[in-house]
């Protein structure tokens, strides 16, 4: 499958699907407190999306994804599903992870949340796999190789003495959620695909404090765990390539870019 280069009008509605996505993952911040569930958490923003924004939760039913967003706790790595029974308590870490659908085009965007107060180690987890997306996305440019990318992200983590998950990556998205190109957060510089103009990609770094090896839970076929039990984190952006930078079409209202 090839790249798909957005037109000028594509990326105008990206821009407004992954601000949509930005907004509805701020608006959950504020409910992340011990107590409740992360069945919760989902019926809320999914009244958001669809009630506030006239948008639509893109998990909801992807190939049979049962709920509308992702929310992964602790050694869930990626593709936590939402429960009515799992109840956050104080110290964990949560990923939530929103895509919103609007107008046939996606915005997809997660961050990390500390359920009160959380252990230093967890608080550094969090704080370097955070520093692993920014450091990728200071690179995207016309020019640049995906292998730069994950060779930078790769190279953060390791020497902060964390592994990266291998066997799940960022994506191409627009009227696709999944689209070309497989974005690795592992690599060598100059080698893989080279940005140019109109691309759009998400970077969504999983780090995990232990080894890298993962577990997918077959019963539900979609939660991802690590192998040793270890804590794992993510943050994630949508992104596009402009003609002399990037453009972070999930930015939230705190970040600076």
């Amino acid at each position: 499958m090839k790249v798909l280069i957005k037109t000028a009008e594509e990326l105008e509605r990206m821009r407004v699907a992954g601000r949509l996505a930005a907004e509805a993952l701020e608006m959950i911040g504020p409910y992340v407190e011990p107590g409740i569930t992360t069945g919760e958490l989902d019926r809320i923003c999914h009244d958001y999306i669809v009630h506030q924004q006239k948008a639509t939760p893109a998990p909801l039913d992807y190939h049979g994804f049962p709920r509308s967003i992702c929310t992964s706790i602790n050694d869930v790595v990626c593709h936590g599903i939402p429960s009515d029974t799992r109840a956050l308590r104080k110290g964990d870490i949560i990923n939530i992870d929103i895509t919103v659908l609007k107008d046939g085009y996606h915005g997809d965007t997660s961050a990390m949340f500390h359920v009160g107060e959380t252990a230093p180690h967890l608080q550094r987890l969090v704080r370097i796999t955070q520093e692993c997306l920014y450091k990728g996305i200071a690179l995207v440019r016309p020019g640049t190789r995906l292998g730069d990318i994950g060779h930078v992200i790769q190279q953060h983590a390791e020497s902060n003495h964390y592994s990266v998950v291998r066997e799940y990556c960022g994506h191409g998205i627009g009227r696709g959620f999944h689209e070309e190109p497989q974005v690795l957060h592992y690599g060598e510089p100059g080698t893989g695909l080279e940005l140019v103009e109109g691309m759009t990609f998400t970077i969504e770094p999983m780090i995990n404090a232990g080894r890298r090896h993962v577990r997918l839970n077959r019963r539900d076929g979609w939660t991802v765990t690590t192998r040793d039990g270890r804590p794992s984190a993510q943050w994630e952006h949508t992104l596009a390539v402009t003609a002399d930078g990037v453009e972070v079409l999930t930015r939230r209202s705190d970040e600076d870019f």
